[in-house]
């Protein structure tokens, strides 16, 4: 078996391991790394499921080989939870954007993303901020107002 070292910084701690040149970002990361909240949905890059943070821009882990990880800047769901910046699942779970929860590491990671982009976000920069991330049972009205919540929250304003 042909194996590939990498080494990349994962949740702000740094990582080198072996990989399998032809193995997907969301395999690794979930099985190998066990970074639970990259999930498996649609395979195509269509759903958001899968959604990381590589080098500050959201990325559907699905479409991107894990030797690509390599001397990047990696986040998911569990490391944006250490560090301390609770206040975007936080206003998820108090607005009640949450279903069945499948698709919300995707939404908050890629809110996440916006909000370190766009403090205040208006609607349309959160439509667009979320493109790319399907949710099949809360609706969007709820996700949307769990952002402008997030948003207060991290300026400080919080409602």
């Amino acid at each position: 078996m042909i194996v590939i070292k990498i080494s990349f910084k994962l949740n702000g701690k740094w990582v080198e391991t072996d990989v399998e040149p032809h193995k997907r970002a969301l395999d690794f990361l979930r099985d190998d790394m066990e970074m639970t909240s990259v999930k498996e949905g649609c395979s195509e890059g269509e759903c958001g499921a899968c959604t990381i943070i590589v080098n500050g821009r959201n990325v559907h882990s699905c479409l991107m080989l894990a030797v690509e990880l390599d001397g990047k800047d990696v986040w998911t769901l569990e490391g944006i939870v250490e560090s301390g910046e609770t206040y975007i699942p936080e206003a998820y779970a108090d607005v009640g954007a949450v279903q069945c929860g499948f698709c919300t590491p995707g939404f908050i990671v890629s809110t996440k993303v916006l909000l370190d982009e766009n403090p205040d976000p208006n609607e349309e920069d959160i439509k667009k901020g979320l493109e790319g991330n399907i949710c099949r049972c809360t609706g969007y009205a709820k996700i949307i107002e769990a952002v402008k919540e997030a948003a207060r929250r991290k300026r400080g304003d919080a409602s």
